[in-house]
């Protein structure tokens, strides 16, 4: 829901619910193709994004911990309060706050402030050179994880950009789900290189 080339009443349903992400369609779809595919296990069931993908992989371990299991996130724009307003508030709407609550209509989508809701194993990645999503998104969600005292992987990437596409990310991406996926050990220090003819 909420995706482009469709008509405004289906983004409307998006629109001031950053936390959905499509993935309660997600689920849907993937228990459905379970049923009909025997290959497909919902019991091991993996994610990975980079920027808003980050943001949304994240999300989806920590918003629906019992149905996904592994999640690789990186450069993830974990707070919109803290990222580009202009993109966030086409899709959230203007930044409002309560302040009988103390709290605003960004506060429930933050990936922090559901830290405490880890089950499942969570690798998060992050360029220090990073000039789209700045890294303290991700150094305040590793702060409230540490806080709740949750076990999860972190690399920090130094003098990287926003896009840690270099074949070591990608590598430890893979390696990541062969690992908690499948259950097996990845090649040791596997390199990634062009095909030779």
């Amino acid at each position: 829901m909420g995706t482009a080339f469709r008509s405004k009443a289906f983004h409307d349903v998006y629109y001031g619910n950053f936390g959905d992400n499509g993935l309660p369609d997600h689920i849907t779809a993937i228990k459905q193709l379970a049923a009909r595919y025997r290959f497909i296990d919902v019991d091991r069931v993996g994610i990975y994004g980079g920027s808003g993908g980050g943001f949304s992989s994240t999300d989806a371990l920590l918003r629906y911990p019992n149905f996904f299991k592994v999640a690789v996130s990186t450069s993830g724009n974990h707070d919109n309060r803290s990222y580009n307003i202009g993109w966030a508030e086409k899709y959230q709407g203007l930044l409002v706050r309560d302040t009988l609550t103390n709290t605003d209509n960004f506060e429930s989508s933050a990936n922090q402030t559901m830290a405490q809701n880890l089950k499942g194993k969570l690798l998060l990645m992050h360029g220090d050179l990073d000039d789209n999503v700045h890294p303290a998104m991700t150094i305040q969600l590793v702060n409230e994880l540490i806080k709740a005292n949750k076990d999860f992987d972190f690399i920090w990437a130094p003098d990287r950009p926003h896009s840690l596409g270099e074949p070591y990310f990608i590598r430890r991406r893979w390696d990541y789900f062969v690992e908690h996926l499948l259950g097996e050990e990845p090649p040791r220090e596997y390199k990634i290189a062009p095909r030779q003819n």
